[in-house]
C-alpha cells in the first residue's frame, strides 16, 4: 500500500523553512527552561510528597489550590487525575521526609487544610482508620458488651466492616453517618454520630519521594538518555559512516530538546513514565533515520554519478509513503491514548504525540541536510566526500564509492 507514487518534492531547496521551524521551537523551549518555567521535574526527580483525594463532587482545582494556600502550605500542586466521574484530584507538596514515622506528616497537613466544614471535638469518619473506630466502640460500648473477651472481636470486626463499606462500597466518601446502617447495627451508628463527622472528601494514599532518592532517580534518567545516544552514535558509525551517526545523534537531541521544551511551555511535569516515552521516542526517530539512510546508501551505489544532495531528495522521496504510513499509523494510536488515557498517562501519551510528530519531521528535514552540508563543507575545504561505505557479509569493508556533492 502506498499513498504517494514517484513523488519530486525538493525537500533539502526547503531546508531553511525547516531550520526556522526548528529553531522557533527549539529557541521558545530553552528560554522556557532558562527564564520561565524551568524543567518541571515531577515528585519522581525532586523529591516530595503526593497525597491522592477523592471527593463526594466534582472538585474545583483552583478552590483547593487556594485552601492549601491558606492553610500555609506553598508550591502546592493540584491536579484532576481519572476519570472525570471518579472525582479523584492529585495534590504534590514539597515536604521531603526521610523516615516513615513522617509518612503521614503531608496526609495530616492536607487533612486539616481541606476540611472546611470540620466539627470541634469530633473525628472526621471519611478519614478515620477501623483502629480510631475500634478503639471509640470500646470504649462507649454501643452494643452493652461489657468488658469480656467478646468486645474486642466484635468491636473489630465491627469497625473493620465500616471502614470496607466506605472505602469498597462507596468509593472512599460516606455522604452521610446514616448511609453506614446498611453495614453496622443502629446503635454503633448513633453511638458514632455523637463523637464522628463527615466531610466532603477522602483521602486515599499518601507517596513520599525523598530528596536522595529524587537525585538518584534524576542521574539515572541523564544517564539512560546518554547512553542510548552513545550506543546510537557507535552504531550508525560502524554501519555507514562517523557523520551519519552524528547527524542522527544530533537529529535525536533536536527531537528532545522540542519535546522537553513543550513540556516547560505548558509547566507540565516530568515523571519516570515521561522520560520512558522520550526514550522510546529516541529509538523511534532513530529508526525512521536509519531507513532513509539504507536508501541514501542503495541509491549511491546506483546513481554514482549525480548529486549527493540530487540522491538524498530522491531517496527521502522514495521513502516518503512508509514513513507516512508508519507515522501516521502510530500518531493515531498515541493521540487516543492521549484523549482517552486519563491524567494519569497524560505526560507519558503527550511525549509520545510531540515526539512522534517531531521525530517523523526531523528524519526528512534535519538528518539528511545535516549529511549534504557536511559533504559540501569538505568540498569546499578540498577534501575527498564521505560516501557510504559498503559492508561486505563477513563484516569487512569493500571500497568506498565516492557521490558527487
Amino acid at each position: 500500500m502506498e499513498f504517494f507514487r514517484n513523488t519530486n518534492i525538493d525537500f533539502l531547496g526547503k531546508k531553511w523553512y525547516f531550520l526556522t521551524f526548528s529553531l522557533i521551537f527549539s529557541v521558545a523551549g530553552l528560554l522556557s527552561m532558562a527564564f520561565w518555567h524551568g524543567i518541571p521535574l515531577g515528585v519522581d526527580f525532586r523529591g516530595g510528597t503526593l497525597v491522592y483525594v477523592k471527593y463526594a463532587h466534582t472538585p474545583d482545582p483552583s478552590a483547593i489550590h487556594n485552601e492549601i494556600e491558606r492553610a500555609g502550605l506553598k508550591n502546592a500542586r493540584v491536579q484532576r487525575y481519572g476519570a472525570p466521574g471518579n472525582n479523584e484530584v492529585l495534590i504534590g507538596l514539597d515536604i521531603q521526609e526521610t523516615s516513615e514515622q513522617d509518612l503521614s506528616n503531608g496526609k495530616d497537613q492536607i487533612k486539616q487544610a481541606l476540611e472546611s466544614n470540620a466539627v470541634a471535638g469530633k473525628q472526621d469518619l471519611n478519614n478515620t482508620s477501623s483502629l480510631a473506630i475500634k478503639n471509640y466502640l470500646l470504649e462507649k460500648d454501643p452494643l452493652q458488651l461489657g468488658s469480656g473477651t467478646e468486645a474486642n472481636p466484635r468491636y473489630t470486626a465491627i469497625a473493620q466492616a465500616i471502614v470496607d463499606y466506605r472505602d469498597k462500597t462507596k468509593g472512599g466518601v460516606l455522604g452521610s453517618i446514616e448511609e453506614l446502617k446498611t453495614a453496622a447495627d443502629p446503635a454503633v451508628v448513633t453511638s458514632l454520630s455523637d463523637n464522628f463527622f463527615v466531610s466532603d472528601f477522602g483521602i486515599r494514599n499518601v507517596e513520599i519521594v525523598g530528596p536522595q532518592v529524587g537525585q538518584q532517580l534524576r542521574k539515572q534518567a541523564i544517564l539512560a538518555t546518554l547512553y542510548s545516544l552513545g550506543g546510537m552514535l557507535i552504531y550508525l558509525g560502524f554501519r555507514f559512516e562517523w557523520i551519519y551517526g552524528v547527524a542522527a545523534v544530533l537529529t535525536v537531541f533536536h527531537d528532545t530538546l522540542i519535546t522537553v521544551g513543550a513540556f516547560s511551555l505548558l509547566n507540565w511535569e516530568i515523571s519516570l513514565t515521561v522520560i520512558a516515552a522520550i526514550l522510546t521516542l529516541i529509538g523511534y526517530s532513530n529508526n525512521d533515520t536509519i531507513v532513509v539512510f539504507d536508501r541514501i546508501r542503495e541509491n549511491i551505489k546506483l546513481l554514482r554519478r549525480d548529486r549527493l544532495a540530487d540522491i538524498v531528495n530522491k531517496s527521502i522521496n522514495q521513502t516518503l509513503s512508509r514513513t507516512i504510513l508508519t507515522a501516521g499509523l502510530t500518531f493515531l494510536t498515541v493521540l487516543a491514548l492521549f484523549l482517552f488515557g486519563g491524567e494519569v498517562l497524560r505526560g507519558f501519551s503527550f511525549a509520545l504525540v510531540v515526539g512522534i510528530l517531531i521525530g517523523t519531521y526531523s528524519s526528512i528535514a534535519i538528518a539528511a541536510p545535516i549529511l549534504v552540508a557536511y559533504q559540501e563543507w569538505r568540498g569546499e575545504k578540498g577534501k575527498t566526500p564521505i560516501a557510504m561505505p559498503l559492508r561486505s557479509g563477513n563484516g569487512g569493508t569493500q571500497p568506498k564509492e565516492k557521490a558527487k556533492v
